[in-house]
């Protein structure tokens, strides 16, 4: 692959002069109204073993062309990330996370109209992808990873903190709660007020429940049926449960039939108020939350 990026980005950037400078900028990313309705983030995976596409996009090239693909659709971010986290997944070293991601950050950064997120939980990977353009740190460990948390405040770029029951390899095993949604409100706030003691600014910061993620049937749904008092808090809130085992669980389809769950769930967050879906069919879920948009405005006409 040529040179390494750890030691191209440590040289370049290791005394943090001038981070950001050209980084794409990122609207505040409020609670929604429905007369406006959430943003659209297109997930692009560069992995070989996330649970829907792992595999697919590898290659630059076919990375580049699907988050092109995804902005033409209507996507308003596109979500990039190295290393899957889907139940069982393995993780990967620093390096191997940087050599995915980086050149197709690099790639895009300069060409498009939206922002970039990264989907990390590692220091060394957000700072890399911050100088490489990225415009959102997106962590499903919620800064919690050694030196993540001081990486993300150096930055000065948005965050987005996702709750987590155990780790990706272990999380499905047998998680429980008193109260899920309690639970998992109580830890995003308390990690809100450890992100502005870092020195993050609240208002670049989202919430995500974490569907899937350490969680049940009963209680993804407990937690979907809770978004109200998620948007509640005045920060807005993430929802990413495109074609999630969740939706097979309900229907009884497999993981390449879950496109009409995945639509049903994404129009009842916007009904809820999110402020971002995160999702695999970006053309099919804008044109549903344009769908939901248009019958609200004429329903409050």
């Amino acid at each position: 692959m040529g040179r390494p990026f750890q030691r191209r980005y440590r040289a370049k950037i290791a005394p943090y002069k001038g981070l950001g400078e050209h980084l794409i900028p990122v609207k505040p990313f409020k609670p929604a109204s429905l007369s406006h309705g959430p943003r659209v983030m297109g997930i692009l995976n560069i992995t070989p073993d996330s649970f829907s596409d792992g595999g697919a996009f590898m290659r630059r090239d076919a990375a580049v062309a699907h988050a092109r693909a995804m902005v033409e659709a209507g996507a308003d971010l596109i979500d990039i990330g190295g290393e899957s986290t889907r139940p069982g997944a393995r993780a990967v070293s620093v390096q191997e996370e940087l050599d995915r991601v980086i050149p197709v950050i690099e790639a895009l950064a300069g060409e498009m109209s939206v922002s970039i997120s990264i989907d990390t939980g590692k220091a060394e990977v957000m700072i890399a992808a911050a100088e490489a353009g990225a415009g959102l740190i997106n962590d499903v460990r919620a800064l919690r990873e050694p030196g993540a948390l001081e990486a993300a405040a150096r930055t000065g770029l948005p965050v987005c903190l996702m709750h987590m029951q155990g780790r990706p390899q272990t999380m499905q095993a047998a998680p429980r709660y008193a109260d899920v949604v309690s639970e998992v409100l109580a830890f995003l706030l308390e990690r809100v007020s450890v992100c502005e003691a870092a020195g993050i600014d609240r208002a670049g910061i989202v919430l995500d429940p974490g569907f899937g993620f350490g969680k049940t049937l009963e209680h993804n749904l407990a937690l979907f049926r809770a978004l109200p008092e998620f948007v509640a808090t005045g920060l807005p809130v993430l929802v990413g449960v495109s074609r999630k085992s969740m939706i097979s669980a309900i229907t009884g389809s497999g993981v390449d039939r879950r496109l009409g769950g995945s639509l049903a769930m994404a129009v009842l967050a916007a009904q809820a108020g999110v402020s971002i879906l995160r999702v695999h069919d970006v053309f099919e879920t804008v044109q549903a939350v344009k769908v939901t948009r248009a019958v609200h405005r004429i329903g409050v006409a």
